[in-house]
């Protein structure tokens, strides 16, 4: 039954932490085009589509553009710092997610600066350096890994194997369920 348990967490785990990733890297455009005065259009982030942010206006591109992937590792985390000082249950699962949006991001701007792929064209196109795209790739990715270091006793994984926590795996099942049947049920473009 551990077993069960460890595959339906990381299973579903990973897929909400995808489109919670996008959605908070989106929030960041969204931000970013407010203060500086930008309209926003629309925002696409479904779970089958890579997410978007179109703009109507948007006097400051290069602002807006570095603000999707700053605020995509900065939101999570400052609800990683919350959690801490709360004290929140299951801390685990936002250390897991902060980890994995400073990973995405960090990957999706260092890497995507060699095919000017997404955000990172956009930058490249609107004056940022290459070193900078870079910088910010290496400077967050492995924070990310550290962020992941010494968390797998959580999913019964590692050393010492833990136990997975049944009631955080149905949580975050029930969630990953419930964008499904949101998305098949009221999804679309």
């Amino acid at each position: 039954m551990k077993r069960l348990h460890q595959f339906i967490l990381i299973g579903s785990l990973l897929p909400l932490s995808w489109l919670g990733m996008m959605l908070v890297h989106e929030l960041g455009h969204v931000l970013g085009a407010w203060i500086t005065g930008g309209t926003v259009d629309k925002v696409v982030a479904q779970p089958w589509t890579i997410s978007r942010t179109d703009l109507t206006d948007n006097p400051h591109p290069l602002l807006v553009a570095w603000a999707g992937p700053v605020g995509g590792v900065l939101m999570p985390l400052a609800a990683l710092g919350l959690g801490h000082v709360c004290r929140v249950p299951g801390i685990y699962l936002l250390r897991f997610f902060a980890g994995f949006c400073l990973i995405a991001n960090g990957a999706y701007i260092g890497v995507g600066s060699f095919d000017a792929v997404g955000d990172a064209g956009d930058l490249a196109r609107h004056g940022a350096s290459m070193w900078h795209l870079w910088t910010f790739g290496l400077a967050t990715a492995p924070v990310g890994v550290y962020l992941w270091h010494g968390q797998g006793k959580h999913f019964g994984m590692g050393k010492g194997e833990g136990n997975v926590n049944t009631v955080a795996t149905y949580v975050i099942f029930s969630l990953l369920v419930g964008v499904v049947v949101g998305e098949i049920m009221f999804g679309g473009e």
